[in-house]
């Protein structure tokens, strides 16, 4: 069996057996589609280390993003993406007993620690107050910023939420995140408040939690079959409210995540409270908040240690 033929046995498994999201697998595709072409050969038995070295190589020499007039090259994070599904394919050969290289060969590149670009108390407090709660789409939006602050959701899981999906008589609701995995995630009083302030407002019989407004949104229902926001529309509107807030620098749904698990831990949870909330797989993910506990660990050395 060739190489391709593998690779979409590959996908097929990582979509049914592992539950893969469609996203997820099309980026798999594209990073071994790019592996298989650089090869020019088809034999999962032909592969070497050699072949992998220079593929690493090729990779490190590829143009990345355009600053001014200077072309970076690929980032590190990015050639990891590369070699963690190469590794991946390889694994799923071993499973299935066909002879091909050691996926433990595969080494990733060595990245920098991750630097959280955060936005402050005050800069969050004017983003939630920031839109017009005497329109329907402002509260719309409040809702949104509210609910995305309350739960630390990620912005697919927010717009593929559905009124039916979140109980207002209940702190809490399910959600279900990457890798079809459900975790249970908690309503704030101010989230419910505006969620709640929010359907009450709404005279449409549309199934989303959030949904469109503007000119096209007949059209929109039409093609999409609801009016559901999507990702991309999340992303506008809390640029729109960070620039209204006076915020420079940039704010994204996942930044607003990044809030919601810092605010928990410089107010007392635990790593793993806040690795299950975020609905992480693996506690290395949410280590990039350690930040926050290593200062609060150095506020209660400087305050009871006897040599402070």
């Amino acid at each position: 069996m060739t190489l391709s033929d593998l690779k979409r046995r590959f996908l097929e498994y990582l979509e049914i057996e592992k539950g893969r999201s469609v996203r997820t697998v099309e980026n798999y595709d594209h990073y071994l589609t790019r592996f298989i072409t650089y090869v020019k050969h088809d034999d999962p038995k032909k592969l070497s280390e050699t072949e992998i070295r220079e593929y690493r190589l090729s990779l490190n020499r590829q143009p990345g993003t355009k600053i001014g007039r200077v072309t970076e090259t690929l980032k590190r994070k990015t050639q990891n993406y590369h070699l963690i599904a190469l590794r991946a394919f390889l694994k799923y050969l071993r499973k299935c007993d066909i002879a091909s290289l050691n996926p433990e060969r595969i080494e990733l590149a060595k990245v920098g620690e991750r630097e959280l670009d955060l936005i402050s108390s005050q800069e969050l407090k004017r983003l939630l107050d920031a839109p017009d709660t005497k329109t329907e789409a402002g509260l719309r939006d409040r809702a949104i910023l509210e609910l995305l602050f309350s739960t630390g959701l990620r912005v697919s899981e927010l717009c593929a939420l559905s009124q039916e999906d979140v109980d207002l008589s209940r702190d809490e609701f399910s959600v279900r995140g990457k890798g079809e995995k459900v975790r249970v995630v908690f309503l704030s009083d101010m989230a419910k408040e505006a969620v709640r302030a929010y359907l009450k407002a709404r005279k449409d019989f549309d199934d989303a939690l959030f949904i469109q407004y503007g000119k096209n949104v007949e059209r929109t229902k039409e093609k999409n079959g609801d009016l559901r926001l999507t990702p991309r529309s999340i992303q506008r509107i809390i640029k729109r409210y960070a620039t209204l807030a006076g915020i420079t620098r940039k704010v994204t749904p996942h930044k607003l995540r990044h809030s919601f698990a810092t605010d928990l831990l410089s107010n007392g949870a635990d790593l793993r409270s806040v690795q299950a909330l975020l609905g992480h797989a693996n506690i290395t993910t949410t280590q990039i908040y350690t930040h926050v506990t290593d200062k609060h660990l150095r506020d209660i050395h400087k305050r009871y240690h006897s040599r402070r």
